[in-house]
């Protein structure tokens, strides 16, 4: 799963893009970031900020790249950005859609400079649709995606912000692995370059699996009453005696049965999967009686050899120094650093964690373009333009 060897054109910021092209140079490939030569990224000046004043999300989803300050609304500065495109194996941009033919690195025209480049283009709604054109974030895509409805008990509850940015993540993931098909399929032989429209607002529906088959036959899931989202007493979240929570996902009869005889209840194996509304209410009713008389890390450390799909509730701070998380070792926390999620992939030639921070804004400017054969003289020429930083 190595990507030596491939150099990634980042045009991306803040969040999605730049967590996409992370999870390729965790891979092992050149990601070059083309900042603006003003601000840069923006996510660089957001808070919260590190010890060293830069912003926490920038430095999470930065690490190992190099930063090139080039402005593309400058001819010249244009001109040096086609010289990189001739070398490189993909482009992924994350502008609205129109922004990039307005600039003139849209993939038509790069495409002049590398015939067989992989083009991304990341946005929040896709391409085309009559929501392309519209600004939005995190929480506007999974509200049209379906998701946010059904993050609440019940629809008499007002739908639940998730604690991490879905849409964003899950659109930077889907790009990076559109990215790698797209390379391997050019590597087979299968195509040339291509074009790729990724939108987040699509990656959520995606997941949406578990209840697209209802809704697309004319019925409307609601939240807890479908089987994933709190119709099951076996499958939902109870609190503990400690006031934390434990989470039950005993849909399996083995798991359920293996739950029942651990806290001694033999009286509620043959209750599994009944369809009858009160008996489902009296089986919750016993569930939280029972998670109710032991503390969360209690039930957790009890159920930890039973086979019944029960575990504990965590904070992100808890989730971070669990023996499990720990365990799998992408958890870094470097020396001369801020501490990091690394690349979440365990395997047999997985690229070692980049060491290198995330760059200044401009930090390899000078020496990305001499990689693209460009000489002092030229450089400096277009410095004086203010086509680079």
């Amino acid at each position: 799963m190595r990507l030596d060897g491939v150099r990634v054109l980042d045009l991306t910021r803040l969040l999605p893009g730049p967590y996409a092209t992370q999870l390729l140079a965790d891979s092992g490939a050149d990601v070059v970031k083309i900042e603006d030569t003003s601000a840069g990224d923006y996510a660089r000046h957001m808070p919260p900020t590190t010890d060293a004043g830069v912003g926490a999300v920038f430095d999470a989803v930065n690490r190992g790249k190099r930063s090139v300050a080039l402005d593309l609304k400058n001819e010249s500065g244009r001109e040096a950005f086609y010289d990189l495109v001739a070398d490189a194996d993909v482009v992924i941009e994350s502008f609205r859609p129109g922004v990039t033919e307005r600039l003139g690195v849209d993939y038509e025209t790069l495409t002049e400079y590398r015939e067989d480049i992989v083009y991304c283009s990341l946005s929040g709604y896709g391409q085309n649709g009559p929501h392309a054109d519209r600004a939005g974030h995190d929480l506007n895509y999974i509200g049209l995606a379906g998701l946010l409805d059904m993050s609440r008990v019940d629809t008499d509850e007002k739908p639940q912000m998730p604690g991490y940015q879905i849409a964003d993540m899950a659109g930077g993931l889907l790009a990076a692995f559109s990215v790698c098909s797209a390379l391997l399929s050019r590597e087979l032989g299968n195509t040339g370059g291509e074009y790729l429209d990724v939108a987040l607002t699509d990656a959520v529906v995606s997941f949406s699996q578990a209840l697209a088959p209802e809704a697309l036959s004319g019925e409307n899931p609601r939240p807890g009453e479908t089987p994933l989202t709190g119709e099951y007493p076996w499958y939902d979240v109870y609190e503990a005696k400690d006031g934390k929570y434990v989470t039950l996902g005993a849909l399996e009869p083995h798991f359920w049965s293996a739950f029942c005889e651990a806290v001694d209840r033999p009286d509620l194996v043959g209750k599994h999967m009944t369809d009858d509304p009160a008996e489902r209410a009296a089986v919750r009713e016993e569930l939280e009686s029972i998670f109710a008389e032991r503390t969360r890390d209690e039930w957790a450390e009890t159920m930890a050899d039973v086979d019944a799909a029960v575990d504990g509730v965590y904070t992100p701070a808890e989730a971070f120094e669990h023996p499990q998380i720990e365990a799998r070792g992408y958890v870094e926390r470097p020396d001369d650093g801020a501490p990091r999620v690394g690349f979440p992939l365990r395997g047999s030639d997985v690229p070692p964690s980049p060491s290198a921070a995330a760059p200044g804004h401009g930090e390899h400017t000078d020496g990305v373009l001499r990689e693209a054969g460009l000489d002092e003289e030229t450089i400096a020429r277009l410095r004086d333009e203010g086509a680079i930083n």
